[in-house]
């Protein structure tokens, strides 16, 4: 059985619109320049093609329009009624197009403009990326911000978020992302409740102490994440306590109540404090990280461009990568440089 692609015919009988402004955009195009310019070969110049290709386009358009558009003799050309309201009835549109053009460029040369829709988890969102909002407003108030907090990763394209700021581990291809700093997973307790029950040397210990677990927003506990000889390991140990918001779990750890797994950022001010200690520092997980994610590196729109840059130059210099100075400096060893990652931005 032979296969017989569709005649140029054919696709016009099915799709006369198209068809037409195919047809015709080019014809048009050469018509307004002719009419501005007063001439075929000023014409073509201005377009950067041959003035035959700019008779040709002319002449088609004609042919479609059942009409001619310009007086030719060999010393001038005229432009006829019908091409004066031809040329009137095309020049809005024209005149449109140019500035949606210029409003394009405005936008990735001039001050960024527009709304900036941005993602991030509950904690992270709290706790980094709001805090910096009103210094990034201040350099840029053109732009109008909005913050969306929730733990589920976003599609950027379905949810048209332009931003998103995501933890853990990375397993979506089709997005740009840039590691802001690693992504610690610490094993905390209050300073008290080491005092009453000690800590635990290794995982397998956790079992004999009072946990806090995480249920996350897919209904799942949230599982304590371990790097064990060199192989990844997680827990879901027993807990006496389940909260639903990191904030209310790292709260319970302040008050004594027992031991849970938190991210870095949230804890490292604390640490530092020393109204935290940290334990199992050398099983901590090295494969995680803060990503900030967009969709493509090409024709990057400006006010997403100076968002990102913003956002990735204040956020690693405020030293959220860190032990502090608690005993998890004498109990464990140092917690491991982060794995470079292939593929991931700079």
């Amino acid at each position: 059985m032979s296969i017989i692609s569709p005649s140029k015919d054919s696709f016009e009988h099915r799709d006369p619109l198209t068809s037409s402004l195919s047809a015709s955009y080019a014809g048009v195009v050469a018509f307004i320049a002719v009419a501005n310019e007063g001439s075929f070969s000023r014409a073509a110049d201005r377009l950067g093609v041959g003035r035959s290709a700019v008779s040709r386009s002319v002449q088609k358009l004609e042919g479609q329009l059942g009409a001619r558009l310009f007086l030719r003799t060999t010393r001038s050309t005229t432009i006829t009624h019908e091409g004066e309201l031809f040329y009137e009835n095309c020049r809005p549109g024209v005149e449109r197009i140019l500035q949606a053009m210029e409003e394009m460029r405005d936008l990735r040369e001039g001050p960024p403009q527009g709304q900036l829709k941005i993602s991030a988890t509950h904690g992270f969102g709290r706790k980094v990326v709001a805090p910096l909002l009103a210094e990034f407003r201040a350099h840029f108030p053109t732009l109008a911000l909005e913050l969306l907090l929730e733990e589920r990763a976003v599609d950027l394209v379905t949810d048209r978020v332009d931003v998103a700021f995501r933890d853990g581990r990375l397993e979506d291809s089709q997005v740009i992302a840039k590691q802001l700093i690693p992504m610690r997973m610490l094993v905390c307790a209050s300073p008290d409740y080491v005092r009453r029950n000690g800590v635990p040397a290794s995982v397998d210990d956790l079992a004999a102490h009072a946990c806090i677990n995480q249920r996350l927003a897919n209904g799942r506990l949230q599982s304590w994440d371990f790097k064990v000889d060199g192989h990844p390991r997680s827990i879901t140990p027993s807990a006496d306590i389940t909260l639903s918001d990191p904030s209310l779990v790292m709260q319970a750890v302040l008050d004594g109540h027992g031991l849970a797994q938190l991210a870095g950022y949230q804890v490292c001010e604390a640490l530092r404090a020393g109204t935290l200690v940290a334990c199992l520092g050398h099983v901590t997980p090295d494969d995680r990280g803060h990503y900030l994610c967009y969709l493509s590196r090409q024709q990057l729109p400006k006010r997403i461009r100076v968002f990102v840059d913003f956002m990735t130059t204040r956020i690693r210099s405020l030293d959220l990568d860190c032990l502090g100075e608690s005993s998890e400096r004498r109990q464990s060893a140092p917690i491991p440089a982060p794995a470079t990652k292939v593929g991931i931005a700079a």
